[in-house]
């Protein structure tokens, strides 16, 4: 056996010899003449393990065919560009004077800053608060209701006709009377075309309840109802849009459900139910923070919703008023598909406008493939469960 190499190293440094041939101690590390051949036999190159499910340059993983895009039609998923606002209006106690307020902020967004898609705050005519809500609500459906029955739900029609543009109503109180059940209310959210026809109505689907000591304490559950829907809207000449409200941003699966689209359901003898429906351009949520949870989560949210799903996101709130008994963080947004804000407001009235386009999202999605590397063998496809797309 060949003789140990010695190697002279500093008095202070006490060496370790690890197989790289490098004398390490510490954060220091003093590089030996030995050779590592000197401490260790010669033996064949060790050949590199592969493990099964580990993709590398010699094991290649063709895609799981339950690997899906986040939508599979070719064509894009905003059609043209658009312009949307989002009215962060300031309301009070006087219902007829908030429809009034509303409608001119409507038209301000239309015609001064060409906006085809307008978005309200929640609970836009009516102060917010669940001692609110049974006074003020109305009966919305079966479409349309009486003007006695609901003021709001016209004068919504009316903005989006005389404005000419898409127009989610922000959201209010909703009143369902019935001889078996009484009375219910739900906190809803109507979708207006530039016609003036009713497209859809959201009823919030996760209600607020939420107990931070000493910070604030919330329960919508104690007046209202939870809706059972997801909820997208086809705007034909642009594409889809999702409407959710406030709290439900917060639960990613209803955003990732509503972006990667309606998927086909098998019947019985193995046939499809219905083709693939495209995802969602933009999801839309009017909402109304508060001090307390608006500084820490309201943006943060917007973009994890948006960075997720690879679209646009609104959130559309109430002007802050410390007069009111609800104090609404206000920071009304527009986020895009990388997640960048393009607009955010203060807390005082205003307007947030943004241009949408479909080449930012198929730009993002080219660049962070995500539709293409879902490991649905991995875990499930969400989006291709049992959900409810009707109430």
């Amino acid at each position: 056996m060949r003789p140990l190499l010695r190697t002279k190293l500093h008095p202070a440094v006490v060496p370790s010899i690890s197989r790289t041939g490098f004398a390490c101690s510490g954060a220091r590390a003093l590089h030996t003449t030995t050779p590592p051949t000197a401490f260790f036999p010669r033996s064949r190159p060790r050949q590199a393990r592969i493990y099964p499910g580990a993709p590398n340059q010699h094991h290649h993983i063709p895609p799981h065919p339950r690997t899906m895009a986040s939508s599979s039609t070719t064509g894009p998923v905003l059609k043209k560009p658009v312009t949307l606002a989002c009215i962060q209006l300031a309301s009070g106690s006087d219902k007829a004077a908030n429809l009034r307020h509303a409608r001119d902020k409507v038209l301000e967004a239309s015609r001064t800053h060409g906006a085809g898609i307008v978005v309200l705050p929640e609970c836009f005519n009516s102060p917010y608060g669940c001692d609110y809500f049974p006074s003020y609500a109305e009966t919305l459906l079966p479409s349309p209701p009486t003007r006695e029955q609901s003021p709001s739900f016209h004068a919504l029609s009316e903005m989006a006709r005389e404005a000419g543009v898409y127009l989610v109503g922000g959201s209010i109180p909703e009143i369902v009377e019935s001889r078996d059940e009484g009375k219910t209310y739900y906190n809803t959210s109507l979708t207006f075309s530039p016609s003036g026809e009713l497209l859809a109505a959201h009823r919030k689907v996760h209600l607020f309840d939420i107990d931070i000591p000493g910070k604030i304490t919330f329960r919508e559950s104690d007046v209202l109802s939870p809706g059972n829907k997801v909820t997208v809207i086809d705007l034909p000449e642009y594409g889809r849009i999702a409407v959710a409200i406030c709290y439900d941003i917060r639960f990613p699966e209803l955003a990732t459900i509503a972006a990667r689209g309606r998927r086909p359901q098998q019947r019985k003898d193995g046939e499809q139910e219905e083709e693939q429906e495209p995802g969602c351009f933009a999801l839309i949520y009017p909402g109304a923070f508060n001090l307390t949870t608006g500084p820490l989560h309201w943006k943060l949210l917007g973009q994890a919703r948006a960075v997720d799903n690879q679209v646009y996101v609104a959130l559309c709130s109430p002007a802050r008023d410390l007069q009111a008994t609800y104090h609404a963080w206000g920071h009304s947004l527009v986020v895009d598909p990388m997640a960048q804000v393009l607009v955010e407001l203060e807390e005082g009235e205003d307007i947030a406008v943004a241009h949408l386009d479909g080449g930012k999202i198929a730009e993002t999605r080219k660049g962070i493939p995500l539709g293409g590397q879902r490991r649905f063998d991995v875990y499930p496809d969400v989006a291709a469960g049992k959900v409810r797309w009707e109430e």
